[in-house]
């Protein structure tokens, strides 16, 4: 089987111990290139790595004629625009959360595609992947735990590093850029809608002014995701789905360990047992996922309207949390 040639670009930690390592164990594409606007950067971490090419720079590697697709783990605020910058090259892109600062850039995204439907375009949610997350839909879509109602979910780290993209506002730092993100993205999908309104609260940092607490609700019609995440917290992960039958708990909803088994909880009545999920990379299931949407042609399993209505989502929270009232999604 053809494997797609991926090029990384940037030497960023993400890519370096958990994206890359999980990229090179997929069946279907293989890491040929990194770059850095540091040769030397670049050359180290292709050789720690085992990549044949490293660049200097971020065009010379999308100039690589021999790359089908680039994986971007670039600060929030530079995705947009090399993804557009790889999409001009003929390059299919595989890029971080956020994907983008807002909905107008992620619409950038959308109008750019119009005319280059044969690009592929995603966004790096990479937990979705996860058994243990398939298991989770496959419970509620067979009535489980009967009909979703409430979902609550943390997740939380410690971060006070002045230097550190996460606390810097300029670059789409902060909670929710950053984790938030994935308890938006987990509620529209174990809800399989979007939210009708969104109220949000957040603990700003009086030195990064990024958002190092932030809570948020939506509302689905009645139904109720409630989530709290931080960047100034001890670190901690957890997800909670209570239907009118019983209750799913997800152990390490986010930070899956990819060599290791993992459980969920489902309660049902007086009843509690545990399901354990067989050891997976959600990384290289995320890789495989995206390359065979290449060489199938077929549509990637998280779409640019997905991403849309994810950040529009984001942007009603922050709306919210400013003007203290609730916004329309």
């Amino acid at each position: 089987m053809k494997k797609i040639r991926i090029g990384v670009l940037s030497t960023a930690k993400i890519g370096r111990t958990k994206v890359i390592p999980g990229m090179q164990r997929a069946k279907n594409c293989e890491v040929t290139a990194i770059c850095s606007r540091n040769a030397q950067a670049a050359s180290q971490v292709a050789e720690e790595l085992g990549i044949p090419k490293a660049y200097g720079s971020y065009e010379e590697l999308l100039a690589d004629s021999q790359i089908d697709a680039v994986y971007i783990p670039l600060p929030n605020h530079l995705h947009v625009e090399w993804t557009l910058k790889a999409m001009a090259r003929n390059k299919h892109v595989l890029c971080e959360k956020p994907l983008g600062l807002n909905d107008d850039e992620v619409n950038r995204l959308i109008n750019t595609q119009a005319s280059r439907p044969d690009i592929k375009i995603m966004e790096a949610f990479m937990y979705r992947f996860h058994p243990q997350w398939l298991e989770t839909k496959r419970l509620i879509k067979e009535d489980a735990i009967g009909r979703p109602t409430s979902i609550q979910s943390f997740f939380s780290y410690f971060n006070d590093d002045p230097e550190n993209i996460r606390n810097k506002a300029d670059m789409g730092g902060g909670g929710l850029m950053d984790i938030g993100c994935y308890q938006v993205s987990l509620s529209r999908l174990l809800f399989d809608a979007q939210p009708r309104r969104a109220f949000g609260w957040m603990d700003k940092d009086p030195c990064f002014c990024t958002d190092r607490t932030f809570s948020g609700m939506l509302d689905f019609n009645g139904r109720m995701s409630a989530f709290t995440c931080s960047t100034q917290l001890a670190p901690y992960q957890r997800v909670n789905v209570l239907g009118d039958k019983g209750r799913i708990e997800i152990i390490i909803p986010f930070n899956a360990p990819p060599d290791q088994p993992t459980e969920i909880l489902l309660q049902q009545g007086d009843e509690t047992r545990t399901i354990t999920l067989d050891a997976c990379d959600q990384y290289t299931a995320q890789a495989e996922a995206f390359a065979q949407s290449i060489l199938e042609d077929t549509p990637v399993p998280i779409s640019l309207m997905d991403t849309f209505a994810n950040q529009h989502t984001v942007d009603a929270l922050f709306r919210s949390a400013e003007a203290g009232t609730w916004q329309n999604c």
